[in-house]
Parts: structure tokens; C-alpha cells; sequence
């Protein structure tokens, strides 16, 4: 009976673990319509530095991590994917992430702000529109 009651707390530890390890601790809540208007605000924060800001480095980790959240959370969500906001939010964030991959010690360059805030703007009013 002993033996039984050890490998029965074994396996509840291992499924507490493994349950807790499986769970990925993001910034964004669930609310589509409230995370891209975090990651939004995250990211124009982001763009708005100037180059000899002494906290960009960590503007920018908190940019990069938004995206991944945000990418992660909503790549597959079949009922979001297809509304304007998403793909027009995906193609900034695709933007973004790509000139931080190649060109890290860079800033972004005035052309690509422009676009992105254009972006920016375009999924906020997609947002209040419902789409």
C-alpha cells in the first residue's frame, strides 16, 4: 500500500510540474482588442527614442517581447486572423521584428516609422470599427 501511495504522489508531482513548466507567463491578457492596443502603445513608445536614450535597450526588449506574445497568442486563432486589424498588425509587427533581427544597433529608419505609424493607425481604427 506504501509502494501504491508513493508512485501515486510521484505522478501528481510530475503533472504539477510538467503543467507549470507547459505554461508560458506572457504580458497580454486574452482581450484581442485590449492586447493590440498594448502592443501598439508598447511599440510606438519603442519608436519614439532617440538613439542616446539610456533605456532603449530595454524599450526595445520589452518591443521584441510584445511581438512574440502577441504572435505566439494569436498566430492560429482562426476567428482573428482573418479580420483587418490582424493582418494589417501582423504586417507591422513582421516589419518591426525584421529591422531589429538584421539591423539591431540601428535605429529604425524615418521611412519605416512612417509606414509603421500609418499601420498603427489603420488597425486602431479597424479596432473601432469591430474588424
Amino acid at each position: 500500500m506504501k509502494r501504491y501511495w508513493s508512485r501515486l504522489l510521484a505522478l501528481v508531482l510530475v503533472l504539477a510540474i510538467g503543467l507549470i513548466g507547459c505554461s508560458s507567463p506572457d504580458s497580454l491578457t486574452g482581450d484581442y482588442r485590449q492586447d493590440t492596443l498594448t502592443v501598439v502603445s508598447t511599440l510606438r513608445k519603442a519608436l519614439e527614442l532617440s538613439e542616446d536614450s539610456p533605456d532603449r535597450t530595454a524599450i526595445q526588449a520589452e518591443a521584441r517581447q510584445k511581438i512574440n506574445d502577441f504572435s505566439a497568442r494569436y498566430q492560429r486563432a482562426g476567428s482573428i486572423s482573418t479580420s483587418s486589424s490582424f493582418t494589417t498588425m501582423r504586417t507591422a509587427l513582421n516589419s518591426l521584428a525584421g529591422h531589429y533581427s538584421s539591423y539591431p544597433n540601428r535605429p529604425v529608419p524615418q521611412k519605416l516609422k512612417n509606414r509603421l505609424e500609418q499601420e498603427f493607425k489603420q488597425v486602431e481604427s479597424a479596432l473601432n470599427r469591430g474588424a
